[in-house]
């Protein structure tokens, strides 16, 4: 097949190589109705292409004639073979091979693969993508009560979060990173009193924590700054004369410190926001105003739970929202029948909130506790939309820390559980972020402090980095030996060299990315990128220890600058990609290993 030149291969098929060969395929298809080879009026949203489940079969494969036979009353291997032979006639086609009942493999030039790495050097925007057409997206993750440090189970809805934050501002979309400040309940009270003990130690006196109040060491200094604002002022003196001014105090104190804590991990809020804002500004009551006046609040008596009846349970009426309308299992009450509201009314009016600051979809992250809350919140937001805004509910599993082949223990500062700064201060930041990301935020983490500082491959933390460093090694030693390895330069090489077929399997791994970044954005998976950077590290690890047995692979040949050039930005593109996710993850590359 003739070879086009690779300038104008590259303007062609540039940045997400999988939507320019769907683009393909449809424009073929498009020729087959026109030719009255297929009928017209088919819908071609279904057709994909797609990596092959084994590599062997090509480079990408098709379901288009599998998704079109039945609407188009074809035998999928008629419409396949009819496909195959437009798909041939285009330059960048190698080969399209039928197989099976109807699904397309598809191989391409290795021009194409080539002209990639060229992409990836003179495009700094390479793999960003439009997904997100500027949308305006919420996502309200941490919120954590202002009662103490963060805890793991914190650290690992933190780094979910804000990695998802940066991968959907990658992909397009308007972010806001919000916090939403639990400080509207009694737990801050119980703050209050918790640091008017400390206060008291701090003026010498001996004291006792009871039963619910917070014991943690890290309330001793918030109790000493308490001392050095008021003095004595609050000693001896009844709970109505300091509470609401020491609740003040603590909250802020505490918030300064999760803050402190955030900053350590490298996460950064858009925005605070306090639930006490809440309450006595009307804005719950408005929130419920609008849910009535669509004619979803009733007042009505629930249901007994299901399972045991709690011995304290009785029948009565409270007020009710219909969620049973908008998806949720049983209806919620939102007034107790005191007139007090329940948890749920303020969470009903924060959201009502973000529907009101114009926010195209919503993204809460909750720990897995707070899975009962999905549902009603789903429904809270469908039914203050209108349906119009989705809500999408992140549950982050627990996360189990060992050390030393056993469970981590508590922390003495905290009093009852292990911090994030406890994590952060073992390994640093970009480790504990990176693993935190190795699975999936709704299954169970193992979090062992030894083997994620371990030097392996069985380490995906050190893996990628390893062959960013290694990349920047190579960079390194070329300039050593007196020529340049700027981007610029590099992409000006001629990359027809890069031949070896471990050479164009690193390219073909490059060109998963942007199409990796687009479904990662979609299903809200974070974790991907991570998986994405192990996979593509293990690429470019297998090219250089090949280059240790064929001479002719590796990176610097000797007295050869034309062809170390390619080969060079074949594996700096590697590296460009690498701290690309990375920065997603919002872990920063290193150039050399310690």
């Amino acid at each position: 097949m003739a070879v086009l030149n690779g300038h104008k291969l590259q303007k062609e098929m540039r940045m997400n190589l999988f939507s320019e060969v769907r683009s393909l395929v449809v424009e073929s298809l498009g020729q087959l109705i026109e030719e009255e080879r297929l009928p017209s009026g088919l819908d071609f949203t279904a057709v994909a292409v797609e990596p092959p489940r084994d590599p062997l079969h090509g480079d990408m494969a098709t379901n288009a004639a599998m998704v079109l036979a039945k609407p188009a009353k074809q035998k999928p291997r008629d419409i396949a073979e009819n496909l195959a032979e437009k798909l041939r006639a285009d330059s960048r086609v190698l080969s399209a091979e039928v197989a099976g009942p109807g699904f397309l493999n598809l191989r391409l030039e290795a021009i194409v693969w080539q002209g990639l790495v060229r992409d990836i050097l003179v495009d700094p925007t390479f793999g960003r993508s439009s997904l997100g057409d500027g949308k305006k997206v919420n996502v309200e993750y941490v919120s954590a009560n202002p009662t103490g440090p963060l805890h793991v189970g914190h650290t690992r809805g933190a780094v979910f979060g804000d990695a998802l934050a940066s991968l959907l501002d990658y992909a397009g979309y308007n972010v806001t990173r919000e916090y939403y400040i639990n400080d509207g309940g009694a737990q801050v009270d119980v703050l209050a009193r918790s640091v008017y003990l400390r206060y008291l130690e701090a003026h010498g006196q001996d004291v006792a924590f009871e039963d619910g109040t917070y014991p943690g060491d890290y309330l001793v200094p918030v109790g000493e700054a308490l001392k050095a604002k008021v003095g004595d002022a609050y000693v001896g003196k009844p709970e109505s004369e300091w509470l609401v001014s020491v609740r003040e105090f603590a909250t802020e104190a505490m918030m300064d410190l999760i803050r402190e804590d955030l900053k350590a991990l490298g996460v950064e809020m858009d925005q605070f926001y306090s639930e006490k804002s809440l309450y006595g500004t009307g804005r719950i009551e408005g929130a419920l105003q609008a849910l009535e006046a669509k004619g979803l609040i009733y007042k009505g008596v629930l249901e007994p739970p299901k399972g045991k009846v709690p011995e304290d349970w009785e029948p009565r009426e409270q007020t009710l929202f219909k969620s049973t309308e908008h998806g949720d299992d049983v209806d919620r009450a939102v007034m107790k029948s005191d007139g007090s509201w329940t948890y749920f009314a303020p969470d009903i009016a924060y959201h009502y909130d973000k529907v009101s600051r114009g926010f195209d979809q919503l993204i809460d992250v909750f720990g897995a506790d707070h899975g009962g809350y999905v549902k009603r919140m789903k429904a809270a937001v469908s039914a203050l939309s209108d349906g119009q805004v989705p809500l999408d509910i992140k549950l982050c599993q627990l996360v189990k820390l060992w050390k030393n082949g056993e469970p981590f223990k508590m922390s003495k500062r905290a009093g009852n559980f292990v911090t994030l700064r406890d994590v952060v201060d073992q390994v640093g930041p970009d480790v504990t972020r990176f693993h935190m990301l190795t699975r999936k935020n709704d299954a169970p983490l193992d979090f062992d402090f030894d083997k994620v500082l371990e030097q392996s491959k069985d380490n995906p933390v050190f893996y990628v980095q390893y062959a960013h460093a290694r990349v920047h090694s190579v960079l390194r030693k070329a300039r050593d030996e007196g020529f340049s390895v700027a981007d610029a330069d590099l992409a000006e090489a001629d990359l027809s060299l890069l031949k070896n077929e471990a050479e164009i399997a690193v390219a073909k791994k490059l060109a998963e990315w942007p199409r990796l970044v687009e479904i990662a954005a979609k299903g809200h998976e974070p974790h991907r990128v991570a998986f994405y950077l192990y996979e593509l590290a293990s690429e470019f690890h297998g090219l250089w220890n090949k280059g240790n047995d064929d001479v002719s692979l590796r990176f610097l040949q000797s007295n050869d600058e034309v062809t170390s050039k390619a080969k060079i930005a074949l594996i700096r593109s590697v590296s460009v990609v690498i701290s690309h996710g990375l920065a997603i993850l919002g872990v920063k590359p290193v150039t050399e290993m310690r």
